[in-house]
């Protein structure tokens, strides 16, 4: 697990924790609970560290991920997995969960965009209000 750890540069307990988060996740255990990373096991890790840090990702848009595609297209995300030396090995396109996300929470059947924008900047006039009373109490 330290070796593990120190090739992706995350802490030993993130790598605990993501295998709570990620049941993809499956080290082999030795005796005393001594983890095991195969280098399939490497891989997927090194592709949920690429979409959490590097890309953005929150840990329920890369379970997303895993669920509609499975664990091999995050291994292979960016040419990270077994075959990242292969020529002609292209990163699989990874969908933008946020702004699917976004287009549903902005369009649950309001209307025309001009609507969509309007109850938004209502809404943010709202939340500014709110602020300027809180300081104004302070």
């Amino acid at each position: 697990m330290s070796e593990v750890a120190d090739e992706l540069d995350v802490p030993k307990h993130v790598l605990r924790f993501w295998e709570a988060k990620f049941s993809q996740l499956k080290p082999m255990k030795r005796g005393g609970g001594r983890r095991y990373y195969r280098p399939e096991d490497v891989a997927l890790l090194r592709g949920i560290r690429l979409l959490l840090y590097s890309d953005g990702y929150t840990i329920r848009g890369v379970q997303k991920i895993l669920r509609e595609h499975g664990p091999r297209y995050v291994m292979d995300y960016r040419g990270l997995g077994e075959d990242a030396g292969a020529e002609g090995a292209t990163a699989p396109e990874i969908p933008d969960v946020a702004a699917d996300a976004a287009r549903v929470a902005i369009s649950p059947g309001l209307g025309s965009l001009e609507d969509d924008l309007t109850v938004l900047i209502e809404e943010l006039d709202t939340c500014r209000q709110i602020l300027a009373n809180a300081d104004a109490q302070d």
